[in-house]
């Protein structure tokens, strides 16, 4: 098959010929229809991931066709169209017992812990436990964002940040995560604040449901004092979904009292936390990592009633033979909004 691979760490990836994948026997082998292409991406690429070994296929997002299936399968068959949570589970750990997949004490990671979607075909582990049927009539496309970015979002905003309608949210990066936070937290009643430096990421964010939407290179008293006077004194919830130092503590900064902040976006190299302000404001500290196969239902509803709507997420669509340039430009010239890979397109 066809995939990208690089080498070394933060050197240009190229196109090659590998072998085919083989279903492990609780997994499968899933053709790629579709794959999104994830600033977590550029991490790994980067060797910000530690779990990472040489030479590498990158790509967690993805949806597509089963095309091969292990004998210890029960749950799948053979053409069926599915997607898959980006943190792939046991199934058999404490943390699974619990219904906490997310956090799987022995997770594996499609394009981190092994090769993953940037490719034609992706083995998936352990099928049973982290597989998602696909409802009829959605698209490859659609369904690829779902994976990491929305399905991401959709657990930090709903799960872990606990949104209520009429409460102000303050999303923090409105790429992929921050545009899918934006409209989950407006579908869920609230009422947006949405931060960023690019205007076409502003823009999109407003069509998404933000209420307000703020030029963070363009306020001269700083973000938190933006947003405590747009929302009359600070958010209820608020989301880093960029991974940044600034973003992070901006994003703390932003809170009014009692308020939760729930960090998304990775920070490889660290950030302060203002921890006198934490105390004194009795603030929530939260940390969001992906979402579980089984929590899939709640947000594929929402899809399929039209109350959310992924597909106007993704605004670019690229082959296989586009995505070593895409993936080094996006840390210097990020993407508005998801652009999804089709492997198996003709190039």
């Amino acid at each position: 098959m066809r995939a990208v691979v690089f080498q070394e760490f933060g050197k240009r990836p190229e196109i090659r010929e590998v072998p085919d994948p083989v279903p492990a026997p609780d997994g499968v082998v899933v053709k790629v229809e579709a794959t999104g292409l994830c600033r977590s991406d550029w991490h790994g690429w980067m060797g910000h991931d530690s779990g990472i070994a040489l030479p590498h296929v990158p790509g967690h997002e993805l949806s597509g066709v089963i095309a091969a299936v292990g004998a210890g399968v029960t749950g799948w068959s053979a053409g069926d169209r599915v997607t898959v949570p980006f943190i792939c589970a046991c199934g058999r750990c404490a943390a699974c017992s619990r219904g906490a997949q997310q956090v799987c004490e022995r997770q594996e990671q499609p394009g981190f812990t092994h090769w993953g979607s940037f490719a034609e075909y992706v083995p998936v582990h352990h099928a049973d436990t982290n597989l998602v049927a696909l409802p009829d009539g959605m698209p490859y496309a659609t369904a690829a964002s779902l994976g990491c970015r929305f399905a991401t979002a959709f657990r930090a905003v709903a799960g872990q940040g606990r949104v209520r309608p009429g409460e102000w949210v303050a999303v923090h990066g409105c790429g992929g995560v921050g545009l899918s936070a934006v409209m989950i937290a407006a579908a869920a009643g609230a009422r947006v604040v949405a931060v960023d430096v690019s205007p076409g990421a502003l823009e999109l964010a407003r069509t998404f449901g933000a209420e307000v939407a703020l030029d963070a290179s363009a306020l001269p008293g700083g973000v938190p004092e933006a947003v405590h006077e747009a929302t009359g004194g600070g958010a209820h919830l608020s989301l880093d979904a960029l991974g940044a130092a600034v973003t992070c503590e901006n994003s703390i900064r932003s809170l009014r009292s009692q308020g939760r902040h729930v960090q998304v976006g990775l920070l490889p190299s660290g950030a302060h936390v203002p921890m006198d302000r934490v105390v004194a404001l009795e603030l929530e500290i939260l940390g969001s990592h992906g979402m579980a196969a089984h929590d899939y239902p709640a947000m594929m509803a929402m899809v399929a009633s039209g109350a959310l709507r992924p597909e106007l997420l993704v605004t670019a669509e690229i082959t296989l033979d586009a995505v070593p340039d895409a993936l080094m430009a996006l840390d210097t010239a990020p993407a508005t909004g998801v652009t999804v890979i089709t492997p198996n397109a003709a190039p």
